[in-house]
């Protein structure tokens, strides 16, 4: 009997380990493969390219985006051609933005206009990937650039903003413009946030006790 209870005993823990074996396996196998930032940097830029012409006009933008993520240079040809014939907006300013990250610098000056748009969310978040806000210092000083544009450039400021920025968007804190002032103060804020949070505190200096005076 103790026989028997000691092989069942065996058994049961030889699968429970057998169990966390397989778990263990199937995490690590999904640990190895996750997507950095959303896309596998091994991922077949051809297929991502050749899912351009899918009917589905959300695959065509995720694809884009992805095809801009690894900025894939080795396929600007085809998404020049598609970028040119391509009738869905959404769609074109995610070729716009791959085109960008493939190297092309006239897509930035169109995703910056889609700021006034519908797509202004969409536009601000491409703008917010980019690696320095120098780059969007010279539109957000233009003359006569619609509110929209503004808010747009300071909402993508916010997020990508140095202490420079800072400097840079003081004088949008009094602007007239609707929504322009908000968004100067929105950012504002985020970028004090961000650079409070990045700060190291200083070392503080170990206080001395002096020695007490003979009475």
């Amino acid at each position: 009997m103790r026989y028997r209870l000691f092989a069942l005993h065996s058994r049961l823990v030889s699968c429970s380990i057998l169990c966390l074996l397989v778990l263990c396996t199937g995490d690590l196998s999904v640990t190895a493969q996750s997507p950095v930032d959303g896309i596998d940097a091994r991922a077949n830029t051809t297929e991502l390219a050749q899912k351009l012409g899918n009917v589905d006009p959300l695959v065509r933008q995720r694809s884009a985006e992805a095809l801009a993520r690894l900025a894939a240079v080795d396929q600007k040809k085809l998404v020049e051609g598609y970028q040119l014939q391509e009738k869905n907006k959404e769609v074109r300013l995610a070729l716009d933005w791959a085109l960008y990250r493939m190297g092309h610098s006239e897509p930035l000056f169109r995703i910056v206009r889609e700021l006034d748009s519908g797509r202004q969310s969409q536009a601000v978040g491409y703008l917010s990937e980019l690696e320095s806000p120098d780059l969007l210092y010279p539109f957000l000083k233009k003359e006569n650039n619609p509110p929209r544009v503004n808010a747009g450039l300071l909402k993508a400021l916010a997020r990508i903003g140095n202490a420079e920025t800072l400097n840079v968007i003081k004088p949008y804190l009094e602007s007239l413009q609707p929504y322009v002032a908000e968004a100067a103060e929105i950012a504002n804020d985020e970028i004090e946030k961000r650079l409070g949070q990045e700060s190291t505190p200083t070392s503080m200096r170990p206080r001395t006790v002096g020695k007490p005076e003979p009475e």
